[in-house]
């Protein structure tokens, strides 16, 4: 039946009204904006697993999703359990309505809100909506009408993923299954979905890291409603209801907040920081690097610091990244990011300079140095344990890490030239205010931070290739060359084959190139390790500078290193037995001592001492020139009835080629180490003015005298003076260091402790030294 054309027009009227007065009131009381707006800044390691997340500016941590991003276990579980009518209602199910208002009738009391999706997402976004009363359900209604009427189904969804309370701060799927579960919410198993659709029911009261049994006993509630609805088997329930619920403190899933902290300020320097940022942390080696350190911490004083960082070698990505020991404990400058601190390095620069110096030619890898009391120009330096060796060879002096050769060679080479080469690197050693590069840097005298470090002993892995490591994937890749690939496999060789005596690596069973380094005071203990896929290194020390005394680099910082190299994993050890390629310019070369040339290349009369070296591009350089004797180490010598003469003093003298040692190695060379023409004595009208021992004589000490202790004590003071020396002494009593005196002839006194065969020997400014041997008994 067919409506007369006036009742018609009168209904098309009160329609329109009626749709007037509804654009009027969502006109005049729109919905409000989505607290989404604001969402949490969260820094995720490589895998997607959170590290750090900071609140947005209403307090609320959320991470943004979308139903395309959450598990279909989650959205499915929802959907059922929530609203199973959400797809088709216009935002209100009429059949739930009528239903909970019949309750309240009956009751007097709200049994059952009748709540759809949308209806929960209008109370999420309007919070005059929220609450069980009549008003605020006709709020609900009203609002969840408007989200239909300007969102689609598939909006809608997005809100209740984001907005959705899930206990404390945590707001949205995605961060509760990254908070609670540590995982993105695209990975749930069904029983972690159940849990979450349960959660916002009674986000206080279900916590899963307060109130497990509360949270088990709600989920398993919605597992059994999938059950009973057919969506889910009961097998596959069954499964899933074995699962333990288990989510430990919030802040317990804290990785690497300082490496988070950093990602944070540099995208906020660079605009507004983007909600979600990816990092190239290794989730589970930085847990493990986390908990090696805190570990350690039980055995270092209260206000000691600890730093690490690991480095992939093949992408230059950090991999794990520990700024300080205890995030927590302010006594440990736990704010402070000693992985960017600038500190002094000690003698982690040594590899550098030997690779610099191999790719000048000055040395190859058996080079004879001197390991003996020099000054240069006013700077004295001593090795770390007081005491000299004499003649080392390069290997030797970078294994042991002695003061003295790697001074030698870098005057030799130059500080200024060193420092540009390793600031072109990405290594920029920091001076002092108005200071310029100078010997003092290959022990420490600059600074420059863990990163920069571990970044410039990635070339010994790359080719000699250096680089900046990279904290986040899209960050570009900054290289530059420190050294050849040929020196950078020698040095590599020397500092992993070195196998000196308590080296930690040496029943590990892995290939390790480490070297330590200790600053001036104790205040830094270094140690780096490179292996073929990952560059890795660590620091002890007080963040405040404040020395550390007993803690040093071998003894606190290399055992971390080794611990840090067993934590890379078994996959890590399997890796490095395959071969590793050594470049075709670098070859083992026979080379003999003193002269440090070629076998091939020297007479066999000249050649004392045999060694094998690592040459490169076929070049064997000699033996460093003699500062206090000029000239060649191969020289003539003129005999005459089995004694030296200078020449033209004896016209029945023979001449013979000889070799001599560098002038500064004399003390610490035995009778049988000399060539024998050398060994001869000398005539006494034919010595001219050579610099022979016999010139310097020790005045307080009979050679063969045996020393006792007073009674009661347990050492010998002895009052010492060295007759005929010029431009000061120094005294070594066993090789040790014991004194230096500017005045040649000033009296010295000496302090002997240990019982035993001992051998004193004093030096002068031009290399002259005299010997005496003795004993003390007690």
């Amino acid at each position: 039946m067919r409506l007369p054309a006036s009742r018609l027009r009168r209904f098309e009227l009160v329609l329109a009204a009626v749709l007037l007065l509804v654009l009027a009131l969502d006109f005049a009381f729109p919905l409000p904006t989505p607290a989404s707006d604001s969402p949490t800044l969260t820094v995720l390691a490589a895998d997607g697993s959170p590290l750090r997340a900071w609140p947005g500016d209403d307090g609320a941590q959320r991470h943004p999703t979308t139903p395309e991003a959450v598990s279909a276990h989650y959205t499915e579980a929802l959907l059922h359990y929530e609203d199973r009518w959400f797809r088709w209602h216009p935002g209100v199910n009429p059949v739930a309505l009528a239903r909970a208002a019949w309750q309240w009738a009956r009751h007097g009391r709200i049994v059952s809100g009748g709540s759809t999706l949308t209806m929960q997402v209008a109370r999420l976004v309007d919070e005059k909506a929220a609450g069980r009363s009549v008003p605020a359900k006709l709020r609900q209604i009203v609002r969840a009408l408007q989200l239909e009427l300007h969102c689609s189904k598939h909006e809608i969804l997005s809100l209740y993923l984001n907005l959705a309370p899930m206990g404390g701060p945590l707001e949205g799927v995605q961060t509760a299954s990254r908070a609670y579960l540590g995982k993105g919410a695209a990975d749930l198993s069904k029983a972690e979905a159940a849990l979450l659709v349960a959660l916002p029911q009674s986000p206080t009261r279900l916590r899963p890291d307060r109130a497990v049994a509360a949270a088990q006993t709600a989920r398993d509630k919605v597992l059994t409603r999938m059950q009973t609805l057919g969506v889910w088997s009961a097998a596959d329930v069954a499964d899933a209801k074995l699962e333990r619920v288990f989510a430990p403190p919030l802040r317990a899933r804290w990785l690497a907040p300082l490496a988070a902290e950093r990602v944070r300020q540099d995208a906020r320097r660079h605009g507004s920081a983007p909600p979600v940022i990816q990092t190239t942390l290794d989730a589970g080696l930085q847990a493990r690097l986390e908990q090696l350190l805190t570990d350690r911490l039980n055995s270092l004083p209260d206000a000691v610091s600890l730093a690490a960082l690991v480095v992939d070698n093949r992408t230059l990505e950090v991999r794990g990244y520990v700024g300080s020991a205890d995030f927590t404990d302010a006594r440990r400058g736990a704010h402070v990011d000693m992985v960017r601190a600038k500190r002094s390095p000690g003698s982690t620069l040594k590899p550098f300079l030997y690779g610099m110096a191999l790719d000048e030619g000055l040395i190859h890898s058996e080079s004879l140095l001197i390991d003996a009391p020099q000054n240069f120009g006013g700077y004295a330096p001593g090795n770390f344990q007081a005491d000299f060796s004499g003649p080392v060879s390069v290997s030797e002096a970078l294994q042991r890490s002695l003061n003295v050769p790697a001074v030698d060679l870098l005057d030799r080479l130059g500080p200024e030239r060193f420092a540009g080469r390793l600031r072109h690197a990405g290594l920029r050693l920091r001076m002092p205010a108005n200071a310029a590069p100078n010997l003092s840097l290959i022990l420490g005298g600059g600074s420059t931070t863990l990163e920069e470090l571990v970044g410039a002993y990635t070339a010994l892995a790359r080719g000699g290739i250096a680089a900046r490591p990279r904290l986040t994937p899209d960050e570009p890749l900054k290289e530059a060359r420190l050294m050849s690939e040929g020196a950078a496999y020698i040095v590599r060789e020397i500092l992993e084959n070195g196998g000196r005596p308590g080296s930690p690596f040496r029943e590990s069973g892995q290939r390790v190139a480490w070297k330590t380094g200790t600053s001036f005071g104790f205040r830094d203990a270094w140690a780096l390790g490179v292996t073929d896929r990952y560059t890795f290194g660590v620091w002890i020390g007080r963040p405040d500078g404040t020395p550390n005394p007993g803690h040093f680099g071998a003894n606190s910082a290399a055992p971390l290193l080794r611990d840090l190299a067993a934590a890379l994993g078994p996959a890590e050890a399997r890796q490095q037995l395959a071969p590793r390629r050594k470049p075709d310019n670098v070859v083992a070369v026979p080379i003999c001592w003193p002269l440090g040339l070629a076998e091939s290349a020297t007479d066999p009369a000249l050649c004392l001492q045999r060694r094998i070296a690592w040459t490169l591009d076929g070049a064997v350089p000699p033996t460093l020139p003699d500062r206090l004797r000029p000239g060649s180490l191969a020289e003539p010598v003129w005999v005459a009835a089995g004694q030296r003469v200078q020449p033209g003093c004896a016209p029945t003298a023979e001449r013979f080629d000889a070799v001599r040692w560098p002038a500064l190695l004399g003390p610490f060379l035995d009778a049988e180490q000399r060539h024998p023409m050398e060994r001869l004595p000398w005539r006494a009208d034919c010595a001219g003015n050579q610099p022979v021992a016999n010139r310097l004589r020790v005045v307080g000490l009979e050679p063969g005298t045996v020393l006792r202790p007073a009674p009661g004590q347990r050492d010998v003071v002895l009052k010492l003076q060295a007759i005929g020396a010029q431009q000061g002494t120094t005294w070594l009593l066993d090789g040790q260091w014991m004194a230096d005196s500017p005045k040649a002839a000033a009296a010295q006194t000496l302090r002997v402790e240990r019982a035993g065969n001992h051998r004193l020997t004093v030096m002068d400014g031009q290399g002259r030294w005299a010997r005496v041997e003795f004993q003390m008994a007690l």
